[in-house]
């Protein structure tokens, strides 16, 4: 495998046990793209997206938390920038995978040690009213494709 590669450290745990083992499984899929699973991973990859996104912002809502509106935003702001990288018709080259997966992970990354270690910090420092949150996403909403649920339609 070539390109640009992250691997899950337990120093990205925000201390939410069910965000926490979603980016992991985030930073898998993103290490599995490559040029032979490419259409494969990627759908895989974006329909995790949107199911993460989904339970991340109910956790956020549900809890109470105060940076809530904000969080949303940064989560519409990259589907918005991955829908422009996907919306190319370039062909799918090792460099191009590599360009996709840096993206990916520098945003990943970014965002897990920024906006989502704060919520992380507010929600085990009590900021919460319910400990026992676990969301699931409906099952009408996992039927529709991912890029309309990416982008929020």
């Amino acid at each position: 495998m070539t390109g640009f590669v992250v691997e899950w450290r337990d120093g990205f745990k925000i201390g939410v046990d069910q965000v926490d083992a979603e980016h992991r499984h985030l930073f898998v899929l993103v290490k599995a793209l490559n040029l032979a699973n490419v259409d494969e991973t990627l759908n895989e990859l974006l329909e995790y997206v949107v199911v993460h996104f989904t339970h991340e912002q109910e956790i956020m809502e549900h809890s109470g938390y105060p940076d809530f509106k904000e969080h949303l935003a940064l989560h519409e702001s990259f589907s918005a920038n991955v829908a422009e990288f996907l919306s190319s018709d370039a062909q799918w080259t090792e460099d191009r995978i590599s360009e996709l997966r840096r993206f990916l992970n520098k945003w990943l990354v970014g965002h897990i040690l920024t906006h989502d270690l704060r919520f992380g910090r507010w929600y085990l420092d009590g900021g919460h009213r319910d400990a026992a949150i676990q969301v699931s996403v409906p099952a009408e909403k996992r039927k529709t494709g991912w890029f309309k649920r990416l982008l929020g339609g």
